[in-house]
């Protein structure tokens, strides 16, 4: 089965302290799903080499067992709060996407 994908690309954050809130809430919502981080750079000593149109700033990649483990994840209860905790100072491009087996 292929696996799904949360990845999320945030292309302007005018005050990254106040992600504080939301990765505290986030992270064990994405647990309780089943989601694997696999990459959250620049915030973690991650390296990044931006080309064309990508950008340096915050990127996160995480891992589900399927695509719709990774959308239940999503509209779960638990991670729904997280995401009204993200700040308004953040821009963010968020998207679901499939695996290939």
């Amino acid at each position: 089965m292929a696996k799904g994908y949360w990845v999320s690309v945030y292309p302007a954050i005018s005050d990254p302290e106040s992600l504080t809130a939301y990765d505290k809430l986030a992270g064990p919502a994405v647990q309780a799903g089943g989601g694997r981080v696999l990459s959250r750079i620049p915030s973690h000593g991650g390296r990044v080499v931006a080309h064309e149109a990508g950008i340096t700033q915050r990127v996160v990649l995480i891992e589900f067992d399927s695509f719709e483990q990774a959308v239940a994840a999503y509209e779960s209860e638990a991670y729904q709060k997280a995401l009204v905790a993200l700040p308004d100072g953040v821009e963010r491009d968020f998207r679901i996407v499939d695996g290939i087996d």
